[in-house]
């Protein structure tokens, strides 16, 4: 995540509006944090580490540490954290390996 979302940063920098590199971020590298962790049980601190990379990816792009500030901007712009793009993936996962719509290979 860290190696994929410098790497958008550093090509556009400050060059691209914040929405533009919110929506890069969000399409191109939120995916590879979360892969696969619907189907295992975590606990709340390894959550809270996951939604530490976003928090800091804001503090760094909007070159603030107040996280009422983060929160609200994360809100602002319809970022989700990955905590809860977890839980929403992980009710998805149980209610289609209930139903036995799941295929594995």
């Amino acid at each position: 995540m860290y190696r994929a979302a410098n790497g958008i940063f550093g090509k556009i920098g400050r060059v691209a509006s914040e929405e533009v590199i919110l929506h890069l971020i969000s399409s191109k590298c939120l995916p590879i944090l979360p892969y696969g962790l619907e189907s295992v049980p975590l606990y709340q601190y390894q959550l809270n580490s996951l939604d530490f990379v976003i928090n800091r990816f804001f503090m760094k792009l909007f070159i603030t540490t107040d996280m009422y500030t983060i929160a609200t901007l994360q809100e602002m712009f319809g970022f989700e954290l990955p905590s809860v793009r977890i839980a929403r993936r992980t009710v998805k996962f149980i209610s289609k390996f209930n139903e036995g719509n799941c295929v594995f290979s």
